[in-house]
């Protein structure tokens, strides 16, 4: 059985949906994980605590916007293929 183009373009959205949360809890984890080791929970030096971070907001604020991007810029590539 096929599916329709709705079908696909719901699975394709629901994916891409998916990606950018688990990007953005990764990215939490990433900060809490900076803060600990700033804290001194985790015995390693400030500068990684520091460093990972500040990775950890990178991911949070402004990789999912770059995945989405990337992920339009896909689709519209591909539409216009079918035209």
């Amino acid at each position: 059985m096929s599916k329709s183009k709705r079908d696909i373009a719901d699975a394709r959205a629901r994916t891409g949906f998916i990606i950018i949360n688990v990007v953005r809890f990764g990215g939490v984890a990433m900060v809490m994980l900076g803060f600990a080791i700033l804290r001194g929970v985790i015995d390693l030096p400030y500068a990684v605590g520091a460093i990972i971070a500040v990775m950890g907001f990178v991911e949070v604020f402004f990789l999912p916007r770059f995945i989405a991007r990337a992920w339009n810029a896909r689709d519209d590539a591909g539409d216009q293929g079918r035209r």
